[in-house]
């Protein structure tokens, strides 16, 4: 293994660990030798994911957080490090869309379902905020640590039907920045903060307005492919050599940065 690139040994908290992206990530880092702390709201899913993570390996634990409490946060902080001694790394994976917060083709923004935007924007976005703030104290306290934050398209133009869900991702691109320069100013340049901005993939979330019931594509699937150079939707396990990257000492002059991994739609008019 390339050192440069090396997360082994790394003690990383995944949060939304018990979801498809989480999922897929948490894997991949314990596959590459990081100690993993599985973070999700929900027991069943996290025990499953906790299960299907130690088939790859031993320092792997899931405990039970809500990104929206920092009270139990900070409880997980304390396990934690009472636990393996430190945090390294951070992935705020928690998040995500709902069917209530997605504008169907024939309403208006004023149709607008206010308690789902609430609650998309709530999540998205404190769902990052509060976490940072809790594990980023451990991080400013040892003087070294990576947070990395999930952005969207959504911040680099405007996306149609997802009003809460595209304020909150671009809302993470500029907290990005602001933490990233807060925490280099104050604490050093060990502790690094960046985002990525995936592209289309297709899950759970979003196949209903992707996918028709026959298994077609969309008029909205058209037309994000045409915007696409790569014409094709990104694959869930192709975010993972970015996150590592951004995680590893290769990226170590990297932070206040948002790195799109989309098949070009972010460079791409459509022309």
């Amino acid at each position: 293994m390339n050192e440069l690139f090396s997360i082994a040994g790394k003690v990383a908290i995944i949060t939304g660990a018990g979801g498809v992206l989480g999922g897929n990530i948490a894997k991949h880092f314990i596959q590459q030798g990081a100690k993993v702390v599985a973070v999700d709201i929900r027991q069943e899913p996290l025990d499953a994911r906790v299960a299907e993570l130690k088939e790859y390996g031993e320092d792997v634990i899931g405990i039970i957080g809500n990104v929206l409490d920092v009270t139990s946060l900070e409880k997980l902080a304390d396990e934690v490090v009472k636990k393996w001694g430190k945090i390294d790394i951070l992935l705020n994976i928690a998040g995500g869309n709902m069917p209530k917060a997605t504008l169907e083709p024939d309403q208006n923004f004023y149709d607008m379902d206010i308690a789902a935007w609430e609650k998309v924007t709530n999540l998205n976005l404190n769902g990052t905020v509060y976490p940072s703030m809790v594990f980023g104290k451990v991080m400013a306290q040892q003087k070294s640590g990576c947070i990395i934050n999930v952005s969207s398209m959504a911040a680099y133009s405007a996306i149609t039907r997802v009003p809460g869900y595209s304020a909150a991702k671009t809302a993470i691109a500029n907290f990005t920045q602001w933490l990233a320069s807060e925490m280099a100013l104050k604490y050093g340049d060990g502790i690094r903060v960046n985002a990525i901005a995936p592209g289309f993939f297709i899950g759970d979330q979003n196949r209903r307005v992707l996918i028709n019931p026959d298994g077609s594509l969309t008029e909205r699937s058209q037309k994000v492919l045409a915007k696409t150079p790569m014409r094709r939707f990104g694959d869930i396990t192709e975010l993972n050599g970015s996150v590592q990257f951004l995680c590893s000492e290769a990226a170590s002059f990297i932070t206040g940065a948002m790195l799109p991994i989309d098949g070009g739609f972010s460079a791409f008019s459509g022309v």
